[in-house]
């Protein structure tokens, strides 16, 4: 297939270069010239265990590309899947201004069917902001899925490559039989495709982050219980893990979570209850609790 990534960051380079290995035309496009130039000599400017290597051997055999020229990225391509950034606007909002300016800018290039793909984490509900802002700026026909991502830090190429889940959301038959046929190199073992409206799809991503976090945020309440009680919170840890209810993932104590994921994607929860008149409550101690840790 012939595919676009729109946004060679963290999420879209590593999409790009892993659907490439799998055997697909892939374009990605930015628009930084310094990262384009830097990734057409082969530079990647993120470390990520194999994905140098994949990007290397994927330009050298012409499936992957890098450009700034969206419009002729939108012409060749079926699939257009949106990785630009979504950052935490200063109310705990999600700042969608990358994905709008991405979508208008589509919304006037396209001149036959396209299915249009988010995989940058949006606010549930984003997907009507989506087609709304499409359908006002063109009558082409086109499809959209939500399929988020699902990746971690360190070992992105091998959740791409190997994943325990991949989010199908989208009302289109013709899009989910499209996306399934796109994925189908990463299932030869078992189907762990799931197949659901975009506005679950949106929710999905939201509603794992928060519980990883709060296993995070919970185990580091316990351990200032254990440090006051006198108990040892390794053993209690282990035997807590050893629960297959409730699994040792997640159950480290430490300094609490941080990075580029999990505090923006929990304000944004809470801040999308707020939106709809809900008390977040467990999300909001998860945060405060963090913000102790």
């Amino acid at each position: 297939m012939r595919i676009c990534t729109v946004g060679a960051g963290y999420v879209g380079l590593v999409s790009a270069a892993c659907l490439a290995e799998a055997g697909n035309e892939v374009v990605c496009v930015d628009k930084d010239q310094g990262r384009i130039t830097r990734l057409c000599e082969g530079a990647v400017p993120i470390y990520e265990p194999d994905l140098e290597r994949l990007v290397q051997r994927n330009l050298r055999s012409g499936r992957l590309r890098f450009t700034m020229d969206l419009q002729e990225a939108v012409r060749r391509s079926l699939i257009i899947i949106l990785a630009v950034g979504t950052p935490a606007a200063a109310d705990g909002s999600t700042d969608l201004s990358h994905i709008d300016a991405v979508v208008a800018q589509i919304g006037g290039l396209l001149e036959e069917y396209r299915i249009i793909v988010t995989k940058s984490t949006v606010p549930v509900g984003t997907h009507m902001r989506i087609i709304t802002a499409l359908r006002a700026r063109t009558s082409v026909p086109f499809d959209y899925v939500a399929n988020p991502e699902f990746l971690k830090e360190g070992g992105a190429v091998e959740d791409f490559m190997r994943p325990d889940r991949v989010i199908i959301g989208t009302t289109s038959p013709r899009a989910r039989e499209v996306m399934a046929e796109l994925y189908a190199p990463f299932m030869r073992k078992s189907n762990r495709i799931l197949c659901m409206d975009p506005m679950s799809a949106e929710m999905t991503k939201y509603a794992a982050n928060a519980m990883l976090a709060t296993r995070i945020s919970f185990m580091n309440e316990i351990a200032h219980l254990c440090e006051e009680a006198g108990a040892d919170v390794e053993s209690v840890r282990r035997g807590l893990g050893s629960d297959p209810r409730i699994g040792p993932a997640f159950l480290f104590p430490g300094v609490g979570f941080g990075g580029s994921c999990f505090p923006k994607d929990i304000t944004s929860l809470i801040h999308t209850g707020q939106s709809h008149g809900l008390a977040m409550d467990i999300v909001e101690a998860v945060w405060r609790v963090n913000q102790t840790a």
